[in-house]
């Protein structure tokens, strides 16, 4: 690995849909710039929490935040804690950088594209909690290899999360969270927390939940939580 990773061909995600509001083209013009992680922050490569001052009790990882709703609830909640967010999206990017400057947040960093080259700079056993919510399922047959959930980027959050680290993920659909114990399983890093029904029907303790979430909720299809420890 040469530290410098660019951006991956294989990205399959949208990165823009409707022309930002005035605000939100501000903020992406002055602030993004001032909490963008980019492949040049060598902090990465050896502790992330070297990107706050002070470095914060815990590091915390979202991937595929969407519009930010989950992340700046634990980050208000948990001011000790410092978050990176990654979301290529840039209308959901935008969306996040409202809250922050509204609710004056010090603690969140972003990095607005892929997450997988980010994956590849962190330090090995330098995060406490990576969250994966409702990630995209890409449903049909021939889709099912640019899920997340793989082989490949389950090997990456093991080597970024420290001994006992928290993997949570997140998903209303059932073939996908198949999909995902059956992918963990294989792996042999990773330790499923659940030890009865409930343990993945309800969420976690202190669950935020997101606008997705309460769509899927409204529209009867029931998500389900699963958690995981790094061996």
């Amino acid at each position: 690995m040469n530290g410098k990773p660019g951006p991956d061909p294989r990205f399959h995600g949208r990165r823009k849909s409707r022309p930002l509001k005035p605000r939100q083209q501000r903020l992406v013009e002055d602030l993004l710039p001032a909490i963008r992680i980019t492949a040049d922050d060598d902090a990465l490569l050896v502790d992330p929490s070297r990107l706050f001052a002070p470095p914060p009790e815990r590091m915390v990882l979202e991937i595929g935040f969407g519009g930010g709703e989950h992340l700046v609830q634990l980050a208000e909640e948990r001011p000790d804690d410092g978050f990176i967010g990654c979301e290529p999206f840039i209308n959901g990017v935008a969306k996040l950088l409202v809250a922050i400057e509204e609710k004056g947040l010090a603690n969140i960093r972003v990095w607005d594209d892929d997450a997988r080259p980010l994956l590849d700079l962190l330090g090995p056993q330098t995060i406490d909690e990576v969250y994966l919510l409702y990630p995209d399922p890409w449903p049909k047959k021939r889709h099912h290899k640019r899920r997340f959930v793989n082989a490949e980027n389950l090997e990456r959050l093991h080597r970024i999360l420290k001994p006992g680290g928290l993997f949570l993920f997140a998903s209303d659909i059932s073939h996908y969270i198949a999909w995902t114990l059956e992918h963990v399983r294989r792996h042999g890093g990773f330790e499923w927390l659940a030890e009865r029904p409930d343990d993945w029907r309800r969420p976690p303790e202190g669950w935020r939940s997101t606008r997705y979430e309460a769509k899927a909720l409204r529209e009867g299809r029931t998500p389900t939580y699963l958690r995981f420890a790094r061996r």
